[in-house]
């Protein structure tokens, strides 16, 4: 994962939490709410899911997709969903729709990975665009501005079978701590917004 220099102007590396951890949906709330624009009426904040029920381990992304639409989301927009998945053979598709219905979105890709075994259950925020399909060598194009991607079991060998047959139970739960933390950074966004509109309106007194 590339870095680009700006985001994280401390931290070279991505923020990252462990799904059971105690803080983990209020501590990744914050960090991106720290990134997201306040200003989402003219910058509208768009959240791309990418997955397939097809495959367990990469239901990740369709599967917080789906519980964020069922959350009925107020400002921030959802594509990606179990009933409506973006994969690889509609993601330019779907992009396309995207950046036509919305003028200068801020895209945040959601997506599973494979990594180290002692990182599997982690989610890890990054700035840049996601690059989907690398884990499993297929050419597709980047998503977002930033990404969330859940490490849901381990690579190096054989991953479209170890994608195949990873557990459910994990990766609902790591997508539940997601959608949580999405919740309560779109609270804290709306906030933010609401106290920026009236310091606006003091001003104009």
């Amino acid at each position: 994962m590339n870095l680009k220099k700006g985001l994280f102007e401390r931290k070279t590396e991505p923020f990252r939490v462990y799904h059971q951890d105690e803080h983990a949906a209020r501590d990744l709330s914050v960090q991106l709410a720290s990134i997201l624009p306040t200003l989402y009426r003219t910058r509208p904040i768009v959240f791309v899911c990418i997955g397939t029920d097809r495959s367990t381990g990469d239901s990740l992304g369709p599967l917080a997709g789906t519980l964020l639409s069922e959350q009925g989301m107020g400002i921030f927009h959802v594509y990606g969903t179990l009933d409506d998945p973006i994969h690889a053979v509609n993601l330019e598709e779907k992009l396309r729709e995207i950046k036509s219905k919305y003028i200068n979105p801020f895209i945040i890709g959601i997506d599973a990975c494979l990594g180290r075994l002692k990182s599997v259950g982690a989610i890890q925020l990054c700035d840049g665009p996601l690059k989907p399909g690398a884990g499993v060598n297929k050419e597709l194009p980047e998503v977002g501005n930033v990404h969330l991607t859940g490490i849901v079991n381990v690579s190096g060998f054989m991953e479209f079978f170890v994608l195949q047959n990873t557990r459910l139970n994990l990766v609902m739960k790591m997508a539940k701590t997601m959608v949580e933390a999405i919740v309560l950074a779109e609270e804290v966004i709306e906030r933010r917004n609401a106290i920026s509109i009236e310091n606006w309106r003091e001003e104009l007194h």
